[in-house]
């Protein structure tokens, strides 16, 4: 019984009133607040830190993904599409590489789709045939070949310290764009670049650049064709000189090299890349100095007569030879190596033919 009272005024036993909030109380107070908030807020953090990490993993992954993807549809299935040409006009990817210069995809892409282009719309050659195969390949083969060049070219070109500026690829088109007397005007010149090569014409113009620079370095490294042209001059500088006769002489010890055509009547604007016009320019029975024009070569071109009209003249021819001798021994070297697979089409294409 006494243990029950007992319990009974235990509970009737006021509890302590709640201590008011003062300034000596003020940082207890606060401390026992934020302590009652921790256990919501360290949750919140744990669950933000973990999303980061999540994003970055799946940003991750999907870079490798589109990588791995990219590498697949470029290298493995070789596709040629649109998206892909892009991609590599963007991202500098190499297709191969020429004693140590990268070749760039897009620089193959652009011949290759270029040519097929022309095969396609123009031709209308069927590539289910065998016919269309073999000549499929030999683009293949021909584009990266050309590609390849350009990347060796480059190469030497900063050796040398060669470039190809804009004004020289203006001077290209314009002088392109003459036919006769009359000029092409600049958007009928682009729709024909667009319609037959499948070309913007800032394409057209790296393609012009890539084409001029391998010429500049052509001419830079062949110390052989300067030599057999510096002793042209000096033998066609005698009165009556004869080009065929000289000709004869200097390929006695040079196997053939020089090149002799005989006269020809021609239009005084006829256009072959400047011989006529830099005959058209001397008297009668002088021999120019060297044409470069064409860029393939030197050109000595001796006027024989002219008229209103027409000029009658012969040339002596001295190609380029040294920049494709060093590219082939870079070759035999096993200096190129290529990251694509294809077959060399030369010879099916020749009995195709």
């Amino acid at each position: 019984m006494k243990k029950l009272v007992s319990k009974i005024r235990e509970r009737k036993q006021p509890k302590e009133p709640v201590g008011r909030i003062t300034n000596d109380t003020l940082a207890q107070h606060r401390e026992k607040v934020l302590a009652g908030g921790r256990k919501f807020k360290y949750p919140v953090q744990y669950a933000r830190h973990k999303l980061v990490i999540n994003a970055a993993i799946i940003a991750v992954s999907a870079i490798i993904l589109l990588i791995g993807v990219g590498w697949y549809l470029l290298y493995p299935a070789q596709n040629t599409s649109d998206f892909m040409y892009r991609v590599t006009r963007v991202v500098p990817v190499p297709v191969a590489n020429v004693d140590g210069q990268p070749v760039r995809y897009s620089s193959y892409f652009m011949k290759y789709r270029s040519s097929m282009h022309y095969l396609l719309e123009k031709e209308r050659i069927d590539l289910k045939t065998e016919d269309g195969k073999r000549q499929r390949d030999f683009i293949k083969t021909n584009s990266i070949d050309d590609a390849v060049a350009d990347a060796y070219a480059y190469k030497l070109a900063q050796e040398h310290k060669i470039s190809v500026d804009s004004a020289e690829i203006d001077a290209f088109i314009k002088r392109d764009r003459q036919s006769g007397n009359e000029e092409v005007s600049e958007a009928t010149y682009a729709s024909i670049i667009l319609d037959h090569y499948n070309w913007t014409m800032g394409e057209y113009r790296d393609v012009l650049r890539d084409k001029l620079l391998r010429q500049k370095v052509a001419y830079k490294v062949d110390d052989k064709a300067r030599g057999i042209g510096a002793t042209i001059e000096r033998l066609a500088a005698g009165e009556d000189a004869a080009l065929s006769d000289i000709a004869a002489d200097l390929n006695k010890e040079n196997n053939g090299t020089v090149s002799y055509t005989q006269p020809v009547w021609v239009p005084k604007d006829n256009q072959d890349s400047g011989i006529a016009s830099a005959a058209g320019k001397l008297e009668k029975g002088q021999v120019s100095s060297a044409v470069t024009t064409p860029g393939d070569g030197y050109y000595y071109v001796k006027l024989l007569d002219k008229s209103d009209e027409q000029i009658q003249y012969e040339y002596l021819f001295i190609p380029l030879t040294i920049f494709d001798d060093q590219l082939e021994k870079v070759k035999k070297d096993d200096k190129v190596k290529y990251y694509i697979t294809f077959e060399r089409a030369e010879a099916a294409t020749r009995e195709g033919q």
